[in-house]
């Protein structure tokens, strides 16, 4: 590694263009048969932007067929095969960095990697303090990567040539930290751990969405609303007819009415148009102000926005202020506080302290065992083991009494984990 990182302004093999067409796609599918070797995969969305989360733009790369920026959308709209190109890779690994966000939109195209390579978790389970992309390419290859684009509007046509670099980048270097990265982990006995986290990583991605089981939850600091169940009504009402009206339109719910401005007419609940009125943010357009070319992508959804007017939420707000106690929503009762292992155990240890201090006593020896293990290893403790299993396990009755190795394994730990602390852990907790 050189001492100052050289930067990579746009790839090795020039700036592609976007595959949008069936002859063009059949076209890629044929230079990436031919090639040999892993494949780097990336994926650009259009969140903040367009209701969705579908895939806007995806990126390969194979040795031997250069880099493809493939248009997803469009080819959908030809009808074609998406089985075609992963016969063309015949199970090849892909190399993707953080591939949790990239792995359900390639599920929803029906794109099947054959196996994982997780240039971001590879990172983390060799120790590194860093481990953006950017980060992980100058720690390994001495190179920056010329980054600009990555909160873009990536459903615009036609993709500037700056942004289709940008895109580009993502895969330029994945196969090269591919093999550094493998030699480093097996070097530090690591190979077999990453194989686990990259296979399970596969199969979570690749499997059914998991969505919010109360979605207008979501909304940020619904708690200071805990205690106010009218006030509930109010943001419940003005989230259904936000994600409404959001789906309807293709527009990023936060574009039409801001949580912020959620919250706010749910605690000061105007009930004449003079109350209303004095609530800003819910009589003018959402504007959105970065500073940067992203304020033009956000414009372009001004005629959007305009057609949804502020009576709109006047109304919502009215029909909410008008429902019964019975028709109030409640929060749900938190899990955290449950005892006897129903639900997880509480974060704070506050309610660990004051409730059951010999499980915070049980759960303390457990932490240092843990941290002794990552010390050991140079591995970081969150890695080693998702402190809510030591957590979990610790807030039940008797774990001593208990298979630790069986109740990691039960809450979701890898092999190669239960194997590292299970025992350990057991003798802390007699």
């Amino acid at each position: 590694m050189t001492d100052e990182p050289r930067l990579l302004s746009e790839p090795r093999g020039g700036v592609p263009g976007v595959t949008a067409t069936p002859d063009g796609f059949r076209d890629v599918c044929m230079r990436f048969a031919a090639a040999t070797g892993s494949v780097a995969a990336d994926a650009e969305r259009a969140s903040g932007f367009r209701y969705g989360h579908e895939d806007w733009l995806i990126q390969f790369k194979r040795e031997g067929a250069g880099i493809a920026l493939i248009d997803p959308v469009a080819l959908n709209g030809f009808g074609v095969d998406w089985e075609a190109f992963n016969a063309a890779l015949g199970g090849a690994a892909w190399i993707i960095h953080d591939a949790a966000q990239d792995l359900p939109g390639f599920a929803d195209l029906g794109l099947r990697p054959g196996a994982l390579f997780d240039t971001e978790i590879a990172a983390r389970l060799l120790g590194l303090h860093r481990f953006g992309l950017a980060a992980v390419t100058e720690r390994y290859l001495g190179i920056t990567l010329a980054k600009e684009h990555s909160a873009a509007d990536w459903s615009y046509r036609p993709l500037p040539r700056d942004w289709r670099n940008y895109a580009a980048l993502d895969v330029e270097l994945l196969i090269e930290l591919e093999r550094l990265m493998r030699t480093d982990l097996a070097r530090q006995g690591k190979a077999g751990w990453a194989e686990e986290e990259f296979a399970h990583t596969l199969a979570e991605g690749m499997g059914p969405r998991r969505r919010h089981p109360v979605p207008w939850l979501r909304v940020s600091h619904i708690n200071v609303l805990s205690h106010d169940p009218r006030g509930l009504a109010v943001a419940k009402a003005l989230w259904q007819e936000r994600d409404r009206l959001a789906r309807q339109y293709d527009i990023a719910p936060n574009l039409l009415l801001s949580d912020s401005s959620i919250i706010e007419a749910a605690v000061k609940k105007p009930r004449n148009a003079r109350e209303f009125r004095m609530i800003r943010s819910l009589n003018e357009r959402v504007r959105m102000h970065t500073g940067g070319e992203q304020d033009k992508m956000f414009e372009r959804y001004a005629p959007i926005q305009r057609k949804v007017k502020p009576s709109v939420w006047r109304g919502v707000i009215q029909e909410a202020l008008a429902l019964g106690p019975g028709e109030w929503p409640t929060m749900p009762s938190p899990q955290n506080d449950a005892d006897e292992g129903q639900g997880n155990a509480p974060r704070s240890m506050r309610v660990w302290a004051a409730r059951h201090p010999d499980r915070l006593d049980r759960l303390q020896r457990a932490r240092r065992v843990i941290t002794q293990i990552a010390e050991d290893t140079r591995t970081p403790a969150e890695i080693i083991i998702k402190p809510q299993y030591i957590r979990n396990l610790c807030w039940t009755d008797d774990p001593g009494e208990r298979d630790v190795a069986e109740f990691l394994t039960e809450q979701g730990a890898r092999d190669w984990q239960v194997k590292l602390v299970a025992a350990s852990v057991s003798r802390v907790i007699m």
